[in-house]
């Protein structure tokens, strides 16, 4: 048993870090299985054996007090806490439970079909249009059309859940610019996400309708339906438009993968995981000590943040065979992209089923995506995301 935690003197949230956050999680994963960071008092894994440690053992690694940077064991969360995302057993087992049910494997291929007509109404048009953005031709108005439609929201100012999302995702990082910013992009919106998540504004048997039948069915609160409401819309966007769109970007810089994935649109599936792994859309997630533990034998104190580097252990060469090349036909199951354990992503059948329509109307309408210029990225404490991707589609 060992007692010397190395410090590593780097900013996560620095904007060169965030820009290209590569080098930096080298640095960390050689540092060692669990090192502190100077700026902040946490201690941090970014090998994918120690973030699988820490994201599966739920009840050392709590969610309780927050799963960002701030410990709500020592502050109160400035907003109310996510009933799913920061909650701990049994209340993260009833909530998990009826989202769940919600979201299982046969509603999600109910909703396949309504997907994949909007997929292919989208591509036909991008594919007209010849040069496009990848992410606002694209990435982005997919899964603001159909997961919306999904939840039965009927409005069609959409684009405030984008900004409530930056906001939720900002406010796991510290208080920097970044979330000054965000929160205050938020504020005139705040008050629509509130309206949106009540009853009345959502389609009869959506998956919104559905939380409240649960509530109707006494197996959560009525006061606690609307909550769980917003943990789906803020939670079930952001990611996914990154997680398209940083797919787009990485087969349109890998033309040769491109190319297997047009010969063989039935790639589809693998190609949208492996890009989960290869540019991961979550970066980091924070737990919390609950007692006195090791990490690789190494002891941390009670009530400690712990950092995982989600993105760092998916290029872990301890894991992955040549982890800095992106390949579709790589096997990448157990990829932490989307989290794992009892906390793993609850939406992310629906995720990958989005991510998959659209790669695969691609594949098949698609001869080739070239770069068109430069991209642009927009900076966020935990999510890895693009401003524009500027993409030629040449016809198939």
């Amino acid at each position: 048993m060992s007692n010397f935690i190395p410090e590593l003197d780097v900013d996560p949230y620095a904007a060169h870090n965030l820009l290209d956050p590569y080098p930096m999680h080298e640095l960390m994963r050689e540092t060692g299985p669990v090192f502190k960071l100077k700026d902040y008092p946490v201690y941090a894994c970014a090998r994918h054996e120690q973030v699988h440690q820490v994201l599966t053992d739920y009840e050392t690694f709590i969610s309780g007090a927050g799963v960002g940077l701030t410990n709500f064991n020592l502050e109160t969360p400035f907003r109310p806490k996510s009933l799913i995302l920061e909650a701990d057993p049994p209340q993260h087992t009833q909530m998990r439970t009826i989202l769940s049910r919600i979201l299982s494997p046969k509603a999600v291929m109910q909703i396949r079909e309504s997907f994949a007509r909007v997929a292919e109404e989208m591509v036909d048009r991008c594919v007209e249009k010849g040069e496009i953005d990848g992410i606002h031709d694209l990435a982005q108005i997919f899964p603001l059309k159909v997961f919306p439609d999904a939840v039965g929201l009927e409005t069609d100012d959409r684009d405030n859940l984008l900004l409530y999302g930056d906001m939720v995702f900002n406010s796991m990082g510290p208080r920097n610019e970044l979330l000054a910013k965000s929160t205050e992009r938020v504020i005139p919106v705040t008050q629509w996400i509130m309206e949106h998540c009540d009853r009345k504004m959502l389609r009869p048997g959506g998956f919104g309708d559905q939380i409240y039948q649960a509530a109707d069915a006494g197996e959560i609160s009525h006061e606690h339906a609307p909550m769980l409401v917003r943990s789906f819309l803020s939670a079930g966007i952001d990611t996914t438009i990154n997680g398209i769109g940083n797919a787009l970007f990485s087969l349109a810089h890998h033309p040769s993968e491109y190319e297997k994935l047009h010969r063989d649109p039935a790639m589809a599936r693998p190609a949208f995981e492996e890009a989960l792994r290869y540019e991961s859309t979550a970066q980091t997630f924070f737990r919390t000590t609950n007692k006195a533990c090791e990490i690789a034998g190494h002891q941390l104190p009670e009530n400690t943040k712990v950092l995982c580097m989600l993105a760092a252990a998916n290029r872990d060469p301890r894991k992955w065979v040549n982890p800095d090349q992106f390949d579709i036909e790589r096997r990448p199951s157990g990829h932490v992209a989307l989290g794992t354990g009892i906390h793993g992503c609850v939406g992310q059948a629906v995720a990958r089923l989005e991510g998959e329509l659209i790669l695969s109307a691609i594949a098949r309408k698609v001869k080739r995506i070239e770069v068109n210029g430069q991209h642009t990225r927009r900076l966020n404490n935990t999510l890895r995301a693009l401003e524009t991707l500027p993409l030629r589609f040449v016809p198939a």
